[in-house]
């Protein structure tokens, strides 16, 4: 639950509103009962999530997938040497551990290679102008 600022970003001016069923209503209101808010709280925090939320971009997507599948390849062969190099074989639930960190940092990962390639010149890796 956000504290100090955070709970009062500034004096709330605007009303904003739309007609609902009774169904969706006691739907909706049910919601924020569960959460421990207040409908109003809980409609507005909910729409500023939405909005706040960032759209997939097909070309993030497709960066996070190319560089999961790099992660996994290198990762993957780094493993299968080591393993072989130790006269031992690679576990299956080894392999598995890797397509999971690959897929759990894809789209993070997308995200700061976009990041650092669409930073302005001078600022890009910390450097100073």
């Amino acid at each position: 639950m956000p504290t100090g600022e955070e709970a009062k970003p500034g004096f709330r001016t605007k009303t904003v509103a739309t007609r609902l069923t009774p169904d969706e209503l006691a739907e909706i209101e049910a919601a924020a009962e569960g959460a421990g808010q207040a409908l109003s709280e809980w409609l507005r925090e909910t729409a500023l999530r939405a909005a706040r939320q960032r759209p997939a971009d097909p070309t993030e997507l497709v960066l996070a997938e190319v560089w999961a599948v790099r992660y996994a390849l290198l990762n993957l062969f780094h493993a299968a040497a080591q393993a072989a190099s130790e006269g031992r074989q690679l576990l299956p639930d080894s392999i598995l551990k890797i397509r999971d960190q690959a897929d759990a940092r894809k789209l993070q990962q997308a995200r700061k290679l976009l990041d650092d390639f669409l930073a302005p010149k001078g600022k890009e890796r910390g450097h100073m102008p």
